[in-house]
């Protein structure tokens, strides 16, 4: 029997984080171990939880070291054969793991797979059902299915997709690096880019559409914030930058330059939001002045050292 590590990143939401430990408890049959990261909350919670739960293990940063960075911690504890990385606002439903370590177990050449994912408010919608392949000279791809009441209609899609969902991933082992995930995207597209590394190993990446996980982010999550729209412009030309030969590169410089800048600062100007297109150029502006590899954010980010 494959061990399996469960690893998932707390970050001021502690009553989030204790009902997914609760929905785990009550729903997996799968022996596993839990590693809960605590990514330098406000209020330190971890102490209350090791008496509160004895059974797992509890890491605690400083510091909000981002996504990748929290999961790295979690990482370098963990035992298991087969990582899970479940966001805190995940809650399991029945034959999860079980699931999805037999498509790892069936499937050697799978490195990474990914089970459905519904939105829990709305337990019907989907949010994920696979990825398709990105076209690499836009950076674009879609998330098929989201948005979709789930009638089973992707339930054939189980095998090969394009990339995991970072709110859902197992992952095998010897799949990925020592280093763990790409820690300088800090938000979005690092699971993403941690694929393009599983790829190049000779690895797939899976989806398994009989395991079902619910996702408490909301349907109107894509809600502007200047953090959000730094990072994504950020790190969509940055994965770019450290996936694509120099020609493909080129190609997709020019179109973000001469398609996508102007066309996000008439948006920016019609939804009366002046103030992104600082931010829009700031995010240009660190791809041209950082190295593929720089941690260096470019952007304040709160209770970040």
């Amino acid at each position: 029997m494959k061990s399996v590590s469960v690893i998932t990143v707390n970050f001021n939401h502690s009553h989030v984080t204790e009902a997914l430990l609760a929905s785990i408890s009550k729903l997996n049959t799968y022996p596993i171990e839990i590693i809960v990261v605590d990514n330098g909350s406000t209020v330190n919670p971890v102490p209350q939880w090791k008496v509160q739960y004895p059974g797992i293990q509890f890491i605690r940063s400083e510091d909000n070291l981002g996504f990748s960075g929290g999961n790295n911690l979690g990482i370098k504890q963990a035992k298991g054969d087969y990582l899970f990385f479940v966001n805190n606002d995940t809650e399991f439903t029945e034959h999860l793991v079980d699931l999805l370590v037999a498509t790892l177990n069936d499937h050697p050449e799978a490195g990474m797979v990914s089970p459905k994912i519904r939105y829990f408010d709305q337990p019907d919608m989907l949010q994920y059902a696979g990825f398709t392949k990105m076209n690499y000279y836009t950076a674009r791809n879609k998330c098929i299915g989201q948005f979709e009441k789930d009638n089973g209609q992707y339930d054939n899609l189980s095998g090969e997709t394009g990339y995991v969902h970072g709110a859902a991933m197992m992952v095998r082992r010897e799949a990925i690096s020592n280093n763990g995930m790409p820690e300088n995207y800090f938000l979005y597209y690092e699971e993403m880019d941690w694929c393009e590394e599983v790829k190049r190993k000779g690895y797939k990446i899976w989806l398994n559409m009989q395991a079902l996980i619910y996702h408490k982010e909301s349907v109107s999550v894509g809600s502007k914030s200047a953090l959000k729209e730094f990072f994504m412009n950020r790190n969509r030309i940055l994965f770019i930058r450290r996936n694509c030969s120099f020609a493909t590169t080129a190609i997709f410089w020019t179109y973000f330059l001469v398609v996508v800048t102007p066309r996000n600062i008439i948006g920016y100007i019609k939804a009366k939001q002046a103030p992104f297109i600082g931010v829009l150029f700031r995010a240009i502006i660190w791809n041209l002045t950082n190295s593929t590899d720089s941690k260096k954010l470019g952007y304040p980010v709160k209770n970040k050292a």
